[in-house]
């Protein structure tokens, strides 16, 4: 197995950290269309308007080539949300890493390197709702280095960093569609604290469920 090296993000790291994290998350994208359409609220609506249109229509291909529309435009939804939160991370904290976690007490970033490469990223700052935590945020690893244990590396990086400095534990959220991602916070030893949809119209529209982790360092 290829060696895993952690360490302090630098200035020159900026354009590939962005690459990896857009990537990550545009890879959730047909996950989450598909926990769209498992929805009951979607599935019948669907059923209503096909069997609607099959009614007045008196035609079977109608009714299929208007759901099929419609399947197409709720994927182009899902893209659209995706997209939109990944411009608003952009802006919000990774166009200016050194500034965000870098310069703040108690914040940090990191990149993860398997033979000289950069392959995965995490972070971690104080979280506004816990004062005895540190949040991670931004954890994410290139699909071809995955199952090498980079994303243990960086987990184990955030939880030295935060018993340095005195917090209680670590906390994170992830999403219903992120599995991989909560077997691997489950399996590190973080434990589910709570779920919840996001007060947004389209994460109440697709019932698009957060769910909390927390991993106690003085266990």
């Amino acid at each position: 197995m290829a060696s895993v090296e952690v360490r302090r993000y630098r200035d020159e790291d900026a354009e590939v950290v962005k690459e990896i994290f857009t990537m990550g998350m545009s890879e959730h994208i047909p996950s989450s269309f598909m926990h769209f359409l498992k929805q009951p609220p979607t599935q019948m609506v669907l059923m209503c308007v096909f069997c609607a249109l099959m009614t007045s229509s008196k035609s079977f291909l109608f009714p299929i080539l208007a759901v099929t529309l419609l399947l197409a435009g709720a994927r182009q939804f899902v893209v659209y949300i995706f997209n939109k939160y990944i411009d608003a991370s952009l802006k919000q904290d990774l166009n200016d890493i050194s500034e965000t976690y870098m310069q703040k007490k108690d914040s940090c970033f990191w990149v993860a390197e398997v033979d000289g490469r950069v392959v995965g990223m995490v972070a971690c700052l104080p979280n506004d709702n816990a004062p005895a935590c540190l949040e991670l945020k931004r954890m994410s690893v290139r699909r071809s280095h995955r199952g090498m244990g980079v994303a243990k590396a960086l987990c184990r990086t955030v939880a030295d960093f935060t018993r340095d400095r005195g917090y209680a534990a670590v906390v994170l959220h992830t999403s219903v569609v992120q599995t991989d991602a909560q077997k691997l916070y489950e399996h590190m030893g973080y434990e589910k604290r709570r779920e919840f949809v996001l007060p947004e119209l389209a994460a109440k529209i697709t019932n698009f469920t957060l769910f909390e982790y927390r991993l106690d360092l003085q266990k």
